[in-house]
């Protein structure tokens, strides 16, 4: 059985995968539980095999000496000798299953130990096997048990040399001597591994930070990209149309709307560029490349949509533009870019209203709304996307995003963006 249970198993690292041999075969199984398959004991190391063959030495030493003292205990007889030097020989033979059933051979001990002299030896061992492999709780009553018998071993057997109270208290203090040993070792081997444990937890967990900030900076830029590209290929898209179902208009009308297309394509390959850049080089949008557009860029995003056929009111009633931070500022365009361009999908020909309210310490309203489509639109695939990205836009802001349709059946998106005090 393992020497100590974790919670969760982990690889064995590689710096043990050239000195294994110099570990318990234990702590290897623990450091790679899979290395000797499920359910099968680990085998003996090279170090397990000296360990062992150094208690089975050191048992049979003491069990010798005991036995050499047998015949100086007074009124022994001599079947009980011959019991005791079996009992003991059969201790010893035991050393080399320790590790297999530590706590059921420390069980058969106490009776052997009040039976055998010889076999003190073997039963030191198998103790402190016992507080290696095994939970104080184990220890605790099993070497509890042998600690109150001893008085009673010496008081039924007792020593020819040595006083009754000098051979007890020596005896007792090579007992917990013992199991202070073993519980040591084991508080080592648990200390290696939950270090090795919790290298591997954080190792994992930074992964998992770097896989999570991979995915947020992607969902970033898939966002800034609806944002950006979004408006621009509206506009590619609605001149283009017209050019197709109009191709008798006149030469005026033909090369403004070109120009346009031009323009717009430029502009979204800019857009794309410095996104793509910015995706290479993992440097944030204020690192360089065209400054982001902020809420002083909005009277070209109106005039910009006017040029490309819509009907745009701008209400703005902030007086200082300027003081608004850069943060909320570019929330507040992309709110605006992307909901007129929703209003130009799904609501063509309708005059759209871009209102702009809000003061230092009281915060920052964008509302944007549109009466009923004229004509019914078709429906546009993934619809829905851009308002869904628009309310994490503003919630990662600090703000709020409402959207729905209003009571004369159009729609309105309100925004709602703090604007700390300066």
């Amino acid at each position: 059985m393992p020497t100590v249970s974790t919670d969760e198993s982990a690889r064995a690292p590689q710096e043990f995968a050239g000195r294994r041999w110099l570990l318990p075969s234990a702590l290897v199984h623990e450091l790679s539980p899979d290395a000797h398959g499920f359910g099968r004991r680990p085998r003996r190391t090279a170090r397990d095999w000296v360990v062992d063959f150094s208690c089975f030495l050191l048992a049979v030493l003491l069990g010798l000496a005991a036995a050499a003292s047998l015949r100086d205990e007074p009124g022994l007889p001599h079947g009980f000798a011959v019991l005791d030097q079996t009992l003991g020989a059969v201790a010893c033979a035991a050393v080399w299953l320790r590790r297999r059933w530590p706590v059921g051979l420390a069980v058969a001990t106490i009776p052997v130990g009040l039976l055998s002299n010889t076999a003190g030896g073997a039963a030191m061992v198998i103790l402190f096997t016992l507080a290696v492999h095994r939970p104080f709780r184990y220890v605790a009553w099993i070497g509890g048990v042998e600690l109150a018998l001893i008085p009673v071993f010496y008081w039924l057997r007792p020593d020819p040399d040595l006083p009754y109270a000098g051979v007890v208290a020596f005896t007792v203090l090579l007992t917990l001597a013992v199991i202070g040993w073993g519980m040591l070792v084991r508080s080592k081997r648990m200390l290696m591994l939950s270090l090795r444990d919790r290298a591997h937890r954080a190792e994992t967990e930074a992964r998992l930070r770097a896989e999570q900030a991979q995915r947020l900076a992607r969902e970033a830029i898939a966002r800034e990209m609806h944002d950006v590209l979004a408006h621009r290929l509206t506009l590619l898209s609605v001149h283009a149309g017209a050019l197709e179902f109009r191709p008798d208009a006149p030469r005026e009308e033909i090369a403004r709307a070109a120009g346009v297309i031009r323009e717009s394509a430029h502009e979204a390959l800019q857009d794309l560029r410095e996104i793509i850049g910015v995706l290479r080089t993992g440097e944030s949008d204020d690192a360089g490349g065209r400054p982001q557009p902020t809420l002083g860029a909005l009277d070209a995003l109106v005039a910009e949509c006017r040029e490309a056929g819509m009907k745009v009111t701008l209400d703005h009633r902030i007086a200082d533009p300027a003081g608004v931070p850069a943060s909320v500022g570019r929330t507040a365009y992309r709110i605006a870019q992307e909901s007129l361009t929703n209003a130009r999908k799904h609501a063509p020909g309708s005059e759209v209203t871009v209102r702009l309210a809000g003061a230092p310490g009281g915060g920052l309203t964008v509302t944007v709304t549109n009466p009923p489509p004229r004509i019914v639109a078709p429906p546009v695939p993934g619809s829905g996307q851009g308002l869904i990205g628009l309310t994490e836009r503003a919630t990662l802001a600090g703000g709020h995003l409402e959207h729905g349709p209003t009571r004369d059946g159009g729609f309105e998106v309100r925004c709602g963006l703090p604007w700390p005090r300066t």
